[in-house]
């Protein structure tokens, strides 16, 4: 192998490398902390530490993690031409 195919190869192999793995954490770890609250779900107010809901997570101090919720579009989009073949299918039937 000559030096540009080899460093071609090793360069695809890393970011496949990294693709996976972004992949299984995101399987594995589908929340992240809220970047607003921090994940502690809520907010102190100065004055009086009144205590308040954080808008962004409602409260719950996490948030989906952008992987997790491209993979949950996508199977949405599968399961909702699925079902749309399916209805084709029966009333091709009848």
């Amino acid at each position: 192998m000559n030096t540009p195919n080899s460093l071609t190869l090793l360069l695809f192999l890393f970011f496949t490398f990294v693709a996976l793995g972004y992949a299984w954490s995101c399987a594995v770890f589908p929340y992240k902390a809220c970047r607003s609250c921090r994940g502690v779900d809520f907010f102190r107010s100065p004055v009086f530490r009144a205590i308040r809901l954080c808008r962004r997570c409602d409260g719950s101090g996490r948030t989906l993690r952008a992987g997790r919720r491209a993979y949950n579009s996508y199977l949405r989009a599968r399961r909702s031409f699925r079902n749309a073949q399916e209805r084709n299918r029966r009333n091709d039937d009848h």
